[in-house]
């Protein structure tokens, strides 16, 4: 069972990157996935997640409206849109996935056995 993140690189402020989370080895399409982020000095948070069927998702406050989480037909990846990038984005972004994300998806997430490795995002001013 894999989950590997890509898409991150160096953008400047105000611009757009895309990042994926391929899901492998499993049975992904029925798995609730999400993004967090961790930035240097800082303690890792959550950014995203969506059910397995997408019809639901949830941000967090400092990327609502910026940030869009999606997931393909197939269901075994995910996106992440993020648009309006602030150098506060900068971050190593990691994808995580969970049988079901229940009623507290960030806490589901978190102690979840399935993460990937991250994909640096880097935001110049």
């Amino acid at each position: 069972v894999q989950l590997q993140a890509s898409g991150g690189g160096l953008v400047q402020a105000g611009g757009s990157l895309r990042l994926s989370c391929a899901a492998s080895g499993g049975t992904f399409s029925r798995y609730g996935m999400g993004w967090f982020r961790q930035a240097p000095g800082k303690e890792r948070e959550f950014v995203a997640a969506i059910t397995w069927s997408g019809a639901s998702t949830v941000y967090a406050d400092s990327v609502k409206g910026r940030f869009t989480i999606s997931r393909d037909g197939a269901k075994t990846t995910v996106y992440l849109q993020m648009n309006s990038l602030k150098p506060e984005d900068t971050a190593i972004y990691y994808c995580a996935a969970a049988r079901t994300l229940g009623s507290n998806p960030i806490a589901t997430l978190s102690v979840s056995s399935y993460w990937g490795p991250g994909t640096l995002v880097t935001v110049s001013s």
